[in-house]
């Protein structure tokens, strides 16, 4: 038996990186799963390597009206949603004087409003059958800074935030909502971010790992699975590192 099994699950971001990663996961052990995403040749491709598991639906997280409608498609299609795992996000390395508002208000929109909006619509459905998990990826920036992600941590600081509210207002109804935090996970989001900065060398952020690697994808939803599934059934409003030691320096 699957851990997920008779589960649903929709995952945002998950045409590529951590969010394909979990949805293929999430199907081999037993989920179906809905991948939302703006890049629909890659989200078409990942769901049709999954086969009946898995459906694709365009989704920008920063809509409200595509968030009524990939949540509809997922109940409409298979029947309820169990799990939502909040991955979609954008990553971008600048100091401060550089950001501009523009900017600054691109990656909070897609960051920390996307994440509200998530919870935000699944909220009534998973009332209703009075079970679910949320899991939304915030990031070791949810939990200290650094330098020149000014926007980025503002937005992965409000999701660790937004976690603990839900899951507070949300447990009388048995969904739970827990955060997650990775630290440098080994993504083309992540290698595009050191490609586009002059102020972070990848090989040194590489070494600030105290056990010597960056994250897979897979250690990421590894983690996310545990969180979804009944193994967890008594955590939430709590934040879980996956980050190879990179938090427990001074």
């Amino acid at each position: 038996m699957g851990r997920l099994d008779g589960k649903v699950a929709l995952i945002t971001g998950a045409a590529r990186g951590q969010g394909a990663a979990e949805a293929r996961l999430f199907a081999a052990e037993g989920a179906r799963v809905m991948l939302g995403d703006v890049l629909d040749d890659d989200g078409e491709i990942v769901a049709k390597e999954l086969g009946d598991r898995a459906a694709y639906h365009h989704h920008d997280v920063t809509s409200e009206a595509d968030w009524d409608a990939i949540v509809g498609e997922t109940t409409s299609r298979f029947g309820r949603v169990d799990v939502l795992v909040n991955n979609a996000g954008v990553f971008r390395i600048i100091g401060l004087t550089a950001t501009s508002l523009e900017e600054y208000m691109r990656i909070v929109t897609i960051n920390q409003v996307g994440t509200f909006l998530g919870i935000k619509a699944v909220t009534e459905t998973m009332i209703g059958q009075r079970s679910g998990s949320i899991v939304n990826i915030s990031s070791v920036a949810g939990l200290t800074g650094s330098a020149g992600t000014i926007a980025y941590t503002a937005s992965k600081f409000a999701v660790r935030g937004m976690t603990k509210v839900a899951a507070l207002e949300l447990a009388p109804f048995g969904v739970r909502v827990n955060s997650v935090h990775p630290g440098l996970i080994d993504t083309t989001m992540l290698r595009d971010a050191f490609e586009l900065s002059v102020e972070v060398n990848a090989e040194a952020a590489r070494a600030s790992v105290p056990n010597g690697r960056l994250a897979t994808a897979d250690d990421v939803a590894r983690l996310v699975l545990y969180l979804a599934s009944d193994d967890s059934d008594y955590s939430t409003g709590a934040e879980f590192v996956v980050d190879g030691g990179m938090t427990a320096r001074l």
